[in-house]
């Protein structure tokens, strides 16, 4: 198969460099990466070694009362065999535990064991020290006002995407 290269195409490298650096995406995959690795090492520290960040979105959506594999699924976005594969690395290193679930027998009920709450107080710990070199580097009031937005932002966002379901 042969490529057709449009050569009236004006493209300038400088341009695309000055586009790319103030990407959204790329500007906020870049800080996720920053948030990682200064959180990480601090769970580390307190003992997580066995825990992913990229576990966070799954943990940080069950309830007090527990949640479901296919409620979890739903939150966290993703399909219910990566739920199942998460959970069962998260319940084998002690973050969560699972019970049947009573209405359903296809599912089970997940809850949080003693070192999923204690994770969540590290990784408190953890963000409060990231939210301080945020601040140090450009101010409280301007982090304060990125989070403020990003909030909002998501909240029209996400109430955009659930009406669309109904």
């Amino acid at each position: 198969m042969e490529t057709v290269v449009n050569k009236s195409v004006d493209f300038s490298f400088e341009e695309f460099q000055a586009i790319r650096n103030r990407s959204l995406g790329r500007l906020i995959g870049r800080l996720k990466r920053h948030i990682h690795e200064h959180a990480e090492p601090i769970l580390h520290a307190k003992g997580h070694t066995d825990f992913k960040l990229s576990s966070l979105a799954f943990i940080a959506n069950i309830d007090e009362n527990g949640t479901t594999n296919n409620e979890l699924a739903k939150k966290a976005c993703v399909t219910k065999q990566a739920i199942s594969k998460v959970i069962k690395e998260l319940e084998e290193h002690g973050y969560v535990y699972t019970r049947p679930n009573e209405a359903d027998a296809r599912s089970s009920v997940i809850f949080l064991d003693e070192r999923g709450k204690q994770l969540f107080v590290d990784l408190n710990e953890a963000m409060n020290d990231v939210r301080a070199r945020f601040n140090k580097a450009v101010g409280a009031k301007k982090c304060q006002q990125m989070i403020d937005t990003m909030y909002d932002l998501l909240a029209v966002l996400d109430a955009e995407e659930e009406g669309q379901k109904s």
